[in-house]
C-alpha cells in the first residue's frame, strides 16, 4: 500500500484512558446508541462504564458468561451463560428483565438485528402495529409484590416495572430479531428477544452441490458455532463455525454414499427471508403474544401470592385453635371444637374445655390477633385480585381474541403457523379462567366475612367470662356464625379454589349448577362444561398449556423455513483440540452505495458481508502468519451470473508480530491488534494496533464450489498482500495485549481492549483520521 506522508506526524488516534481492574476482561460492547461500554469479566461480573470511565453498575448472575450484546437501540443488554440461558438487562440499573431457557449447553454467540426498513405491506402504505388494548382497558397491571422479600429479592424487575413495561412496549419498535447459538450447534430465534420464533441445528442442515460430474450434499458434525451475524434485512443469517464437514455423494440410481469428510473452520449462509418476507405478520404476532406472556407472568405471580398469604394466615389460625381440640381430649369430653362453640352460641354452660381455651390459651390480645391476621389475609387477596389478577385475565382475553381475528386471515397468518383451532382452544380456555376469578372473588368476599363474624362473637364471649364470674353467656343468634361452625371451620374453600391438586382432586358441585353450567356451555358452543370443577391454579394451567400450543405452531412453521444457502470452507483444522482454541474472527454487514446495488435488486444486493478472520498456521503450509478478508458470500450464488463472484485477499502480518484480535466497523476498516515477539515466540512487552482500509485492498475473485476438501483461500497463495508496520496506520502501545478488542460504531470511533488487568480506551476521528481533543 502507497505510504501516506503525513501518517507518521499525526497519529491516527491516541490514549484515552488507562486504568487497573480487578480481574481480566474477556468479553467488551459498545452500546450502540450511548458512551457505554459493558465488559464482562473472568469471575463473570458484568461491568457498565461510560466513556469518562465512570462506572454505572456491577451485576453477576451467579452463572459463567459466556456472551454478550447490546439491543441495537441501547436500552437492554443481553447474557448468554453457560448453562443455555439468556437473560436481559436493562441498561439503566441492571436489573433482569426476561430470562429464557432457549439452550441446553452454553450460548456462546449473540447477534440482536433491526429491521433497516420500515413496515410496507405490498401497495406500499406503511404498517404500523397499533396496540388496541389501550382503547378498552386501563394500562397493565405489574407483578405483585411476593410478602416477605425486600426490594431487589424478586427474580424480574419489582420496583423498576417501568422497564419491565418498556420492554414490553415492542409496538414503539422496530421489527428486530435476537439470534443466539450454543456450542452443539443449535442457532435460536426471538421476536424483539422474547418470542421465540424459531430454531435450527446446523448439524440437521443439508447443503446440496451440484457440480459437472455429480452431485452432493455436504453435511456439519459435531460442529460448534462461534459468532452469528444477521444481515439488515433479516434475510440472511452468517454463521461461523468449527466441525466436520462431510460430503455425501448422490449417484444417478439415488444411492447415497458417503464422501471425504475434513474437520475445519466453515462459513455457512442460511436462508432466513421468512422474517422479510412476513415481518408484518411475524411483528403483530409477536406483539400480542409477548404481551401475553407478561401478563401471564402477573397471573402466575397474583396466583403464588395469593396461595402464600392465605395460607400463612391459616397456618396461624389452625395454631391457635387447634389448641381447643387437645383440651377437649385432655378433659375427657365426647365432642368436637365445633358441637363446643355451637353450644355455647346457644346459650348454655360453657364446658371447662372452652373455658380454659378462651380465657387462658386464647385470651382477647391472641384473638385480635388472629382475627386482624386472616381478615387482613382477605383484603390483600381481594386487593391482588382486583389490581393484579382480574384485569390481567381479561387483557389476556382480549389479546386471544385478537389473535383469533388474525388466525382467521389464512391469506397471511396460516403462512407463518398461525392456528384458528388452537388458538379457539387458547380463548375458550382465557374466558374458563374469567369465570373462575369472578366464582373466587364471591367465595372470598363470603368466607371473609363468615370470619370476621365468628371472630366478632367469640371476642365478645372471651371479654365477658373474663369480666363476669359467671360461665353462663347470653343468647347470640347468628345464621353467619351457624354456618361457619358447622361447614367452614373445617374446610378451607379459599385454599381449595387456589391449590393446584396433584390427585386430580374435583370440587364438589352441585348437580342443579352442574347442569346450569352445561346449558350455558352448550349455549356459547364452547367444549369444556367442567370449568366449576377445577381450582383457579388448575383453570391457569390449562390455558397457559393452550397457549403454549398455539405459540408452538409459528416456532415450528418458522423453523422448518429457515434452511442453509451456501457454505464456505474457510481454512483446516489439524485436530479438534485446534478448533477449541481462539480464532480472531468478525462477521459485518455494510450497505452496497455502488451502482449494483443501487439496481432494482437491491432487496438481495443492499448489504454485503464481509468476514474477517485469523488463519491458523498449521492450516496451510505456503502461507503463514495471514489475515483472510472474504466478501460477498452472502449473494454469491447470485452475483456468479451478473458478473460479481466472491471476493477476498489475504494480508500478511509482518514477521515477528502475532495477530492477538480483529474487528470491522462501519467504515469498512479494520483494526487489529499486534503482539510483538521474539525468534522463541516470547512476546516482548509491547503491542501495535493497525488500521486497515477494507474498500482500498485489492481483493482477488474466488470461485464459490464447496467441496468438503476443496479450501477455496488457497487460490490466494500467489497473491498474498504484505503489510508493512512503516507504511501502515499503527499506534505503539507499551504492553503485550490480550482479548477482547471492541470497536464502537458512534462518532470518535473508540477502541476497548484488556492487558494484564488494565483497560485501556483509544480513540480515533472518522475525519480524515485526525486525533480527537482529549477530555
Amino acid at each position: 500500500m502507497e505510504t501516506d506522508q503525513g501518517s507518521r506526524h499525526v497519529l491516527p488516534f491516541q490514549l484515552q484512558f488507562d486504568k487497573p481492574l480487578a480481574s481480566q476482561v474477556k468479553m467488551a460492547e459498545w452500546n450502540p446508541e450511548k458512551d457505554l461500554l459493558a465488559m464482562v469479566t473472568e469471575d463473570s461480573k458484568v461491568v457498565l462504564h461510560r466513556f469518562n470511565w465512570q462506572r454505572l453498575w456491577t451485576i453477576s448472575p451467579g452463572k459463567c458468561i459466556t456472551s454478550l450484546c447490546w439491543r441495537p437501540d441501547g436500552k437492554v443488554v443481553v447474557l448468554g451463560l453457560e448453562d443455555g440461558t439468556v437473560s436481559l438487562h436493562d441498561v439503566e440499573n441492571g436489573k433482569l428483565l426476561r430470562s429464557l431457557k432457549s439452550h441446553a449447553v452454553a450460548v456462546v454467540c449473540l447477534n440482536w438485528e433491526e429491521d433497516a426498513q420500515v413496515n410496507r405491506d405490498t401497495s406500499g402504505n406503511s404498517l404500523a402495529f397499533e396496540d388496541r388494548t389501550t382503547r378498552f382497558f386501563p394500562p397493565a397491571p405489574r407483578v405483585p409484590r411476593m410478602p416477605g422479600l425486600v426490594s431487589g429479592e424478586t427474580g424480574l424487575t419489582d420496583d423498576g416495572q417501568d422497564s419491565f413495561v418498556e420492554l414490553s412496549n415492542s409496538s414503539k419498535q422496530r421489527f428486530n430479531i435476537l439470534c443466539s447459538g450454543d456450542k452443539d450447534g443449535v442457532l435460536c430465534f426471538s421476536i424483539f428477544g422474547v418470542f421465540p420464533i424459531g430454531n435450527v441445528n446446523i448439524h440437521e442442515c443439508d447443503i446440496p452441490m451440484t457440480t459437472k460430474d455429480r452431485d452432493t450434499v455436504c453435511r456439519l458434525l459435531n460442529a460448534s458455532v462461534r459468532k452469528v451475524a444477521l444481515s439488515k434485512d433479516l434475510c440472511h443469517l452468517m454463521v461461523a463455525c468449527s466441525g466436520e464437514l462431510v460430503e455425501d455423494i448422490v449417484e444417478s440410481r439415488g444411492c447415497q454414499t458417503v464422501g471425504d469428510s475434513t474437520h475445519g473452520f466453515h462459513c455457512l449462509v442460511l436462508d432466513t427471508s421468512i422474517f422479510h418476507k412476513s415481518k408484518n405478520e411475524l411483528h403483530q404476532v409477536a406483539q400480542q403474544a409477548s404481551n401475553i406472556e407478561d401478563l401471564l407472568h402477573v397471573v402466575q405471580t397474583s396466583l403464588s401470592v395469593m396461595h402464600k398469604q392465605w395460607a400463612d394466615a391459616m397456618n396461624i389460625f389452625h395454631e391457635k385453635f387447634d389448641l381447643l381440640t387437645s383440651l377437649i381430649n385432655d378433659h375427657g369430653l365426647d365432642s368436637s371444637p365445633q358441637e363446643e362453640f355451637l353450644s355455647l352460641l346457644g346459650g348454655a354452660r360453657t364446658s371447662p374445655a372452652v373455658h380454659q381455651f378462651l380465657v387462658n390459651s386464647l385470651g382477647e390480645v391472641g384473638m385480635k390477633r388472629v382475627s386482624k391476621v386472616v381478615c387482613g389475609a382477605g383484603k390483600e387477596l381481594q386487593l391482588v385480585v382486583l389490581n393484579h389478577l382480574q384485569p390481567a385475565v381479561e387483557i389476556i382475553g382480549f389479546k386471544m381474541g385478537e389473535l383469533r381475528g388474525l388466525s382467521r386471515w389464512r391469506s397471511r397468518y396460516l403462512g407463518i403457523g398461525l392456528d384458528e383451532t388452537l388458538v379457539d382452544n387458547a380463548v375458550e380456555k382465557a374466558g374458563m379462567l374469567l369465570v373462575q376469578v369472578e366464582r373466587f372473588i364471591r367465595v372470598l368476599s363470603s368466607v371473609v366475612q363468615q370470619f370476621a363474624n365468628f371472630f366478632s362473637w367469640l371476642l365478645k364471649c372471651i371479654k365477658q367470662l373474663m369480666s363476669e364470674p359467671s360461665d353462663q353467656l347470653l343468647t347470640y343468634n347468628s345464621e353467619l356464625v351457624v354456618v361457619f361452625l358447622k361447614f367452614l371451620y373445617d374446610q378451607d374453600p379459599v385454599m381449595q379454589l387456589l391449590d393446584l391438586s396433584e390427585a386430580d382432586e374435583e370440587i364438589d358441585i352441585d348437580l342443579e349448577t352442574m347442569e346450569r353450567v352445561k346449558e350455558l356451555v352448550q349455549f356459547g358452543g364452547f367444549k369444556d362444561s367442567k370449568c366449576l370443577r377445577r381450582t383457579l391454579a388448575k383453570e391457569f394451567q390449562l390455558m397457559e398449556y393452550s397457549f403454549k400450543e398455539a405459540a408452538q405452531m409459528p416456532f415450528s412453521t418458522i423453523s422448518k423455513k429457515i434452511c442453509c444457502k451456501n457454505l464456505l470452507p474457510l481454512f483446516p483444522l489439524t485436530s479438534v483440540s485446534a478448533s477449541t482454541q481462539y480464532i480472531p474472527i468478525s462477521l459485518s454487514f455494510y450497505e452496497d452505495a455502488s451502482e449494483f446495488a443501487s439496481s432494482n435488486l437491491t432487496q438481495e444486493v443492499g448489504f454485503t458481508d464481509y468476514i474477517s478472520f485469523q488463519i491458523p498456521d498449521e492450516s496451510f503450509s505456503d502461507f503463514t502468519n495471514c489475515i483472510a478478508v472474504v466478501r460477498g458470500f452472502m449473494n454469491d450464488s447470485s452475483n456468479v451470473k451478473r458478473g460479481r463472484p466472491l471476493e477476498a485477499i489475504l494480508l500478511c502480518i509482518p514477521s515477528g508480530y502475532h495477530c492477538v484480535d480483529l474487528a470491522l466497523y462501519k467504515e469498512l476498516q479494520i483494526v487489529m491488534l499486534l503482539n510483538k515477539i521474539n525468534d522463541t515466540g516470547e512476546n516482548l512487552g509491547d503491542a501495535w494496533m493497525m488500521i486497515l482500509q477494507a474498500s482500498d485492498l485489492p481483493f482477488v475473485h474466488i470461485s464459490g464450489t464447496t467441496q468438503a476438501n476443496n479450501w477455496e483461500l488457497y487460490q490466494l497463495k500467489d497473491s498474498i498482500l504484505h503489510l508493512d508496520m512503516e507504511n501502515e496506520k499503527i499506534r505503539s502501545i507499551p504492553h503485550n495485549v490480550v482479548p477482547p478488542l471492541s470497536v464502537s460504531a458512534s462518532r470518535g470511533v473508540a477502541c476497548v481492549l484488556a492487558a494484564r488487568k488494565r483497560a485501556l480506551v483509544y480513540i480515533l476521528d472518522e475525519d480524515e483520521d485526525e486525533i480527537s481533543d482529549s477530555e
